[in-house]
């Protein structure tokens, strides 16, 4: 069924809010020609993960029916790694041969530009290798009799499209350009990704942080049903329990020492805090910094030293407080041993915080070692820790000194 602008721009920013399974679901029904015509409207960072979720004979279908290419296109995206400037490729519009006379390009472009955005002409050699770019100011003020060789910047930047989004944004940062070329390893161009897209995927990504912490899927959005969200969050939840349990066995393997003083208990929550806290301190700082590329190779251990020496020293100021407000609790109960409390509360504190600073920074490190993405979850791993830890210090002192 033949769909009008109104209505075809209306599925498009319907479908933009859901994730791609949730995506493919609402523009199934739709003829392949209404799809094609939605996913280009949407681009290729979109577009992609939305036609890979289709069977692959209607993705076939599909691609064939966008304007210009464009499906085929992203089709061939699909071999690149996750998370790749490949992934983002469009054709380059318009590409010359450097001896191409200006007038003979401009006379070209007049009709190209009418049916793609054109930002840059790309010249290539007969081999394919980027040899320059022309920007339309160039192509204005040049001699219409002049090459394009002559006109061009020469040696352009361009990216690769192995490189992974995150380096890429530091490559393209400080240049801002509208579009950048991509080119294979020997230099030969391939296609060109906008800038525009970039920053809306690492936008993305960023956003999707904060929700991976806690076991929420970077798919999820607001549009998610009910149904979906509850299959990406409860096997987190699940996990989530199981790492509660394992928390609290360990402070039932000192239940003994809590019935015998009660003054025990009321600090558990306060130690847990606190701890908590110092090692998501260090989790976001880690993550900000794997997210912009910043952790240099082999600074891995220079890093987690640092958020151990943080913890050190926060813990030991936080620690003072704690060990006076224990005492002075110990005090009001006229418990005999309140000095040796306050040290084993200075000490736990100091000692809980200490390792987590360390683990802030070792678990979102140990999770990009092992092939998974470092924010999954973090948070949940990295409060089992927090809790086993200063828990298990906190009343191991206690019932071997007291």
């Amino acid at each position: 069924m033949p769909i009008n602008t109104p209505e075809l721009d209306a599925l498009t920013e319907e479908v933009r809010s859901l994730d791609a399974v949730g995506a493919r679901d609402r523009l199934s029904a739709h003829e392949d020609d209404v799809i094609g015509q939605v996913l280009v409207l949407l681009g290729p960072g979109h577009a992609l993960p939305i036609l890979e979720r289709f069977e692959p004979e209607r993705r076939v279908h599909i691609a064939a029916e966008t304007a210009a290419g464009q499906g085929e296109e992203w089709l061939q995206c699909s071999t690149f790694p996750e998370h790749s400037v490949g992934r983002l490729l469009e054709r380059a519009p318009a590409v010359f041969r450097p001896h191409t006379l200006v007038r003979d390009a401009v006379r070209v472009l007049r009709h190209a530009v009418k049916q793609r955005l054109i930002t840059y002409v790309f010249v290539t050699e007969h081999s394919g290798t980027l040899v320059g770019v022309v920007t339309f100011r160039e192509l204005l003020f040049a001699e219409q009799e002049a090459t394009l060789a002559d006109v061009m910047v020469k040696q352009p930047f361009y990216l690769q499209p192995e490189t992974d989004l995150t380096a890429a944004m530091k490559q393209v940062v400080i240049r801002h350009f509208p579009a950048y070329p991509v080119c294979d390893g020997e230099g030969r161009l391939l296609g060109m990704v906008r800038g525009q897209v970039l920053f809306e995927q690492q936008a993305f990504e960023i956003s999707a942080q904060a929700g991976s912490m806690v076991g929420v899927e970077k798919e999820e959005r607001l549009a998610t049903p009910w149904r979906r969200a509850l299959r990406f969050r409860h096997p987190w939840l699940q996990l989530n329990l199981f790492t509660a349990f394992v928390a609290a066995a360990v402070v039932g393997t000192f239940q003994d020492a809590i019935d015998r003083m009660v003054l025990l208990a009321v600090f558990l929550p306060v130690l847990s805090g606190q701890c908590s806290n110092t090692g998501c301190q260090a989790l976001a700082v880690t993550l900000r910094g794997l997210t912009l590329g910043e952790l240099k190779k082999g600074s891995e251990w220079t890093l987690v030293g640092k958020e151990a020496l943080l913890g050190l020293i926060n813990g030991a100021l936080v620690g003072i407080l704690s060990a006076a407000v224990m005492y002075g609790l110990a005090a009001l109960q006229d418990h005999p041993q309140g000095n040796m409390l306050a040290l084993i509360t200075f000490i736990a504190m100091t000692g809980s915080c200490v390792i987590s600073g360390a683990a802030g920074a070792v678990v979102p490190l140990t999770l990009r070692r092992l092939g998974t993405d470092p924010a999954t979850a973090s948070s949940i791993f990295l409060t089992t820790a927090t809790d086993v830890v200063s828990m298990g210090l906190f009343l191991g002192l206690a019932q071997l000194m007291i």
